[in-house]
């Protein structure tokens, strides 16, 4: 399965495959680094909102999709505060993966990572920080960066397949 999680409410982008979207529906809540995810409610955030099940929809993908604005490198707030609700697709205990030491894993799956930023005069430092910082993802998940993409705005994706 692809997971998708993008900041447009109206993402009409053709995916190939069996898929599941994240998107704007409402409010949702930053993580509040109570550590109930891994503790109480191992893999679910406590916080009821809507999103509370990523890090399960996470545990079921083989390909974690990101279709945002591109913030200064990053993903926008609404991606990242998403992403960061699903803490609880890692585990609280550490291992050392390539001399650094990371979460391990709580699931069996290895994610893919692609990005699709979009934003008017994205600058070449950007777009550097955007792959870096999906590569950090990738080792915090134990995956690997699939692809990264850069468009001028979201009219653009329109021609696209995922």
């Amino acid at each position: 399965m692809k997971l998708i999680i993008t900041d447009l409410e109206d993402f009409k982008v053709p995916i190939e495959g069996s898929h599941k979207i994240i998107q704007p529906r409402g409010p949702v809540k930053n993580c509040i680094g109570c550590f109930g995810c891994w503790t109480r409610t191992p893999g679910r955030c406590v916080l009821y909102d809507g999103y509370e099940n990523t890090g399960i929809d996470m545990s079921k993908c083989a390909e974690l999709i990101f279709v945002s604005r591109c913030y200064y490198g990053s993903v926008s707030p609404f991606v990242k505060t998403v992403q960061d609700r699903a803490i609880s697709y890692i585990h609280p205990d550490f291992v050392m993966r390539r001399g650094e030491m990371h979460h391990k894993r709580r699931y069996n799956n290895v994610i893919l990572l692609s990005a699709y930023y979009y934003g008017e005069n994205i600058t070449d430092a950007e777009k550097e920080t955007a792959r870096k910082i999906l590569e950090a993802n990738a080792d915090n998940y134990d995956g690997r960066v699939k692809e990264v993409y850069f468009y001028n705005s979201k009219e653009e994706l329109e021609g696209i397949r995922i």
